[in-house]
């Protein structure tokens, strides 16, 4: 599962808040129309490819899909595209200036990047090491998720707690929704979960995941070692920076208080569930946005927003002419 960065910004009294989605919102064709509409946006992806040493653009407008679903490429893949979507829009549009962010899961990076925390490239080659590091952790042990609807947080951690064995661990992975948990581990133990989750007990339902990999699970902790020595590295060379805006945590739902955090918790998004839902709830809604704008190829956020209550109105921006509806948006608010 991935997720979202939140920028927010002022247009005269509006305040805009940006999500952004994460793994599982790729699809092929991303980024093809952008990149046809507006030309400069092309740098972005010719950056990426010179740090990935492949064609991500080509990747991105024409798959194959199974290709693009492998965590090595989704990552970089979904970065790029995000954050491609909202420099235009901040930019070369000029709609808004962002002046807070937060990430879901590795999303977390496009929200680093816009308040100035670290360069693009920097993030781009860490979200690639990250990458990779969580498809070798995938490929030595064999993992599954799953959706578990209608339970509360309590509840879910009991039923991984049954479900799981001294040799089979399934976990709390993201925390969505209220009453949308998703569930992470060993395949045995999450169809358990599943089972028990869909029990007379419970009387919740349970969707399996189409994934290749226990993310945000115990099972990502040799990705996690892996991914470290990469964080260690580009701290150690201060490639880290003091926010210039807010930035919450998904790992903590938080804002980061120094530079001096951020290697901690990018190190902790790996194995950590996703605090998502305590990101909207205890940050987003109380600093009162008008207007939250999810710019990705997938509506994964934007939807979420609509099922809280007391979130402010949600706009999905994937591709040109969802940068002319956020436009139009914004012009007739300030009208």
């Amino acid at each position: 599962m991935g997720s979202a960065c939140l920028e927010v910004g002022d247009l005269g009294s509006m305040r805009v808040g940006v999500v952004f989605p994460g793994q599982g919102s790729q699809k092929v064709g991303m980024g093809a129309d952008l990149v046809a509409a507006y030309p400069s946006a092309r740098t972005w992806f010719d950056t990426a490819s010179s740090v990935l040493g492949y064609d991500l653009l080509d990747l991105c407008a024409n798959g194959p899909d199974e290709k693009l679903r492998e965590t090595q490429y989704s990552q970089p893949a979904i970065f790029v595209v995000n954050v491609a979507l909202a420099q235009t829009a901040i930019e070369h549009e000029s709609l808004f200036t962002p002046v807070g962010t937060a990430g879901h899961s590795f999303a977390e990076f496009c929200s680093l990047v816009l308040a100035g925390a670290m360069s693009f490239e920097t993030a781009l080659a860490l979200v690639n090491a990250r990458g990779l590091a969580m498809q070798s952790a995938a490929e030595r042990e064999r993992g599954a998720m799953s959706a578990i609807l209608g339970l509360q947080k309590d509840a879910v951690l009991e039923l991984v707690r049954e479900a799981s064995s001294t040799t089979e661990i399934v976990a709390a992975a993201n925390f969505n929704q209220e009453t949308q948990i998703v569930v992470s581990g060993h395949e045995a133990a999450v169809r358990r979960a599943e089972d028990l989750a869909k029990s007379d007990r419970y009387k919740a339902k349970a969707i399996a995941l189409n994934v290749s990999g226990a993310w945000h699970s115990p099972l990502m902790n040799p990705a996690r070692e892996a991914f470290a020595s990469a964080v260690d590295q580009a701290a150690a060379n201060h490639l880290f920076r003091q926010p210039i805006f807010p930035v919450f945590s998904s790992v903590t739902a938080k804002p980061y208080s120094s530079a001096d955090e951020i290697a901690g918790n990018l190190k902790n998004s790996v194995t950590q569930p996703v605090e998502w839902y305590a990101t909207v709830v205890d940050n987003v809604i109380p600093a009162g946005f008008d207007l939250i704008v999810e710019f990705g190829a997938s509506a994964v956020l934007a939807p979420m927003f609509k099922r809280i209550p007391g979130a402010p109105k949600a706009l999905h921006v994937g591709d040109s002419a969802g940068l002319e509806k956020l436009r139009a948006e914004l012009t007739a608010e300030v009208a």
